[in-house]
């Protein structure tokens, strides 16, 4: 007689609302000897309904040795609709061996009390096809005892990097998915945002009105849709003034321009003569330079970028060149500006002495400070990076590799936002085309001159803050907020990556990590930019690691959720202007400042954008707490239990700095911060 093994196995489908379906479901055990027929898991009175148990009874005629894999197979009822379906998990435990309890030869296999979870977590379609499940933890490819599992964690990986391809976005920039909509994304890589409504009645209204604002105008407007912002009532109050033009380098929505110069660049047209009235008293340019009180905001990349026709009138871009001092009381004060990077008669330096002038050279370094924000700051630094290392970890990481696990939470809702920002934002008829001053023919440049820019140690916080510059200053929140939140997802991936790697060999011949990284280098940024290009050493990795999921929450955070606060008053966040730079001084009055401002339409329709933008959502993830069911486990658990106990504490830490600030910096507080980029 045959002998003939016996399985009770459980399929559990998730709770959710639409977890359930209609569709046939096959299953298939799969041993080290052998696997069994596939078998219908509901029918008759087991349905695949949202929070169910379907339990099963699975007959192996042939011993199947140990379990390894259960592969699962959707196939779609006739009449029914074809609904995806999301499996929480299978349970299995062997029953005692048939032919043992009838007495019979070869009996050996005793009942076994323990249940073996094959954990899902996602959903599945029928046009996935087979889907394979593992039991077990998380481990590396040097880690697989058994072949099987090894060609399983290569059937996965050759699946997606079917499914999941690179594709050129722009040239010179990190590659996208190659992927154009949601259907093709699929619903494990798509989320559903829900956000507050936000209250654009009072801008609606504008948007058909094509003409320039007055300054009463611009004030009955922000009464109506700025009053309950505190912050853009600061900004509103102060934006005039020197001293918050420079906090705002520091503080606002792209804290990440300004450093520390020794050295004059050579084409700012500028003497010691011209900067002296600024300076302490008894002290030259080249002092301050050599205490390191000397500090440089420079929009290069914008030298020469074609502007944008706004509503069918030329709007115009400057790439300027701001020079600030540290003063005694620890405040930032710009002192000189040249609105374009080529030194001559027709571009003047304008200082804080120009009266008009000075006032309209600032407003022209924010305008510029919008673009560069806007397109390198923020979606280059955070959602373009975010794609890239989410397309590289679903194409090079399997599954059960754990930086798989611990990376994905905090990248993967950067595919469907990048994929919406690209049809939207950033296409034909997008606000980037009508209504921003660096529009579609700006936008490859701008970003491809980003890229050319981007190294690796300024994407790394500590390096960044360091060579910057802006690492000690008392009145930088963004910098001791940022410092402190790398240091503790530092410290969590040190730990998770402690987990699975012993030594550095361990990093050095983890193939699919080499594939990794080597993935993330072909199709990211250029080879100079400092990336590694192999990891050797757990600490390196660590670095990586840490650097992706704090640009991908923190740092996201940090230039996404200020704008709409510094730019409600539209004068201090022009996203576009509607005459050129002065090129002579002394021709500018007050009421002349207005004329360079975007006009009623293009302005209101950027506010509803960052409106959009700025709101969090109500079901966000805050940072480091995780909804998958692999940091429950024990070893997991105790890890992210040990990081959120350190972003409380230092959340609870801000808030009590705030307290005690006129203007509170909230931005990198930690139960603020979402755990990967949804907007």
């Amino acid at each position: 007689m045959a002998s003939c093994e016996e399985f009770e196995v459980t399929v559990h489908t998730s709770p959710g609302p639409t977890c359930g379906t209609f569709n046939r479901l096959w299953l298939t055990l799969i041993g080290l000897q052998g696997e069994t027929p596939p078998i219908t898991v509901n029918k008759g009175d087991h349905h695949l309904l949202p929070g169910s148990m379907c339990p099963i009874r699975v007959k192996a005629n042939s011993p199947l040795g140990c379990l390894v894999l259960i592969r699962l197979h959707l196939e779609a009822e006739t009449g029914f609709p074809d609904l995806d379906w999301h499996c929480s998990r299978v349970e299995v435990r062997r029953l005692a061996d048939r032919q043992a309890e009838e007495g019979g030869e070869g009996g050996t296999a005793p009942e076994d009390p323990e249940v073996q979870v094959f954990l899902c977590d996602r959903w599945l379609r029928t046009a996935d096809g087979d889907v394979e499940l593992r039991s077990g933890k998380l481990c590396l490819l040097k880690d697989e005892k058994e072949d099987t599992l090894k060609q399983q964690r290569l059937r996965q990986l050759q699946h997606q990097q079917k499914l999941i391809r690179w594709r050129k976005f722009l040239d010179g920039a990190p590659q996208c998915v190659d992927l154009n909509s949601m259907s093709e994304l699929g619903p494990n890589l798509s989320y559903t945002h829900q956000s507050k409504s936000n209250n654009l009645h009072f801008l609606r209204g504008f948007v058909g009105r094509v003409e320039a604002w007055s300054f009463t105008e611009l004030d009955t407007i922000f009464a109506h849709s700025g009053h309950q912002n505190k912050i853009a009532r600061f900004v509103k109050t102060h934006w005039m003034e020197d001293w918050y033009f420079g906090y705002q380098c520091l503080n606002g929505c792209n804290p990440l321009l300004v450093r520390q110069t020794r050295i004059l660049p050579p084409n700012l047209s500028i003497t010691s003569d011209m900067i002296h009235p600024f300076l302490p008293e008894g002290s030259s340019l080249e002092q301050e330079l050599q205490k390191g009180t000397v500090y440089l905001l420079n929009y290069e990349i914008l030298d020469g970028v074609p502007a944008n026709m706004v509503n069918g009138e030329q709007t115009y871009l400057c790439a300027p060149l701001c020079l600030l001092h540290l003063n005694q009381q620890g405040q930032l004060l710009p002192i000189a500006i040249q609105l374009q990077q080529t030194p001559g008669p027709q571009n003047p330096v304008f200082l804080p002495s120009d009266g008009c002038d000075w006032l309209l050279a600032k407003i022209w370094v924010h305008s510029a400070d919008f673009q560069c924000h806007q397109l390198s700051s923020h979606y280059l630094r955070t959602h373009m990076l975010g794609e890239m290392c989410c397309v590289a970890t679903l194409r090079q990481l399997p599954e059960i590799h754990p930086l798989h696990q611990l990376l994905m939470p905090h990248v993967r809702t950067s595919l469907q936002i990048n994929i919406q920002a690209r049809g939207s934002l950033l296409a034909t008829n997008g606000v980037f085309d009508k209504a921003i001053g660096s529009g579609l023919e700006a936008l490859p440049v701008v970003i491809s001159q980003a890229s050319k820019r981007i190294c690796y140690r300024a994407l790394c916080v500590p390096d960044d803050l360091i060579d910057r510059g802006v690492d000690k200053l008392p009145q930088c929140y963004y910098a001791q907020d940022a410092l402190r939140i790398w240091d503790i997802l530092y410290r969590f991936v040190v730990n998770w990556v402690n987990l699975y790697y012993i030594g550095d060999d361990d990093v050095q011949q983890d193939s699919e990590l080499q594939h990794w990284i080597t993935d993330i280098n072909t199709h990211g940024f250029r080879q100079d930019a400092g990336l590694p290009q192999s990891l050797q050493t757990k600490a390196e990795l660590s670095k990586f690691v840490t650097m992706i999921i704090f640009s991908c929450s923190a740092l996201h955070a940090a230039v996404n959720f200020s704008q709409l606060d510094f730019s409600l008053w539209i004068p201090n966040c022009p996203a576009s202007m509607r005459r050129p730079p002065p090129q002579v001084k002394g021709t500018v009055t007050e009421d002349d400042i207005i004329s360079f401002l975007p006009d009623v339409s293009s302005s209101c329709r950027v506010l509803m954008v960052l409106a959009l933008l700025s709101q969090p959502a109500i079901n966000f993830v805050p940072l480091c707490h995780y909804t998958e069911a692999i940091f429950r486990e024990d070893a997991h658990r105790q890890l992210v239990g040990e990081v959120q106990a350190e972003l409380k504490a230092l959340s609870d830490n801000i808030t009590e700095r705030n307290s005690k600030l006129e203007l509170p910096y909230a931005y990198l507080c930690p139960e603020h911060i979402e755990n990967s980029i949804a907007i």
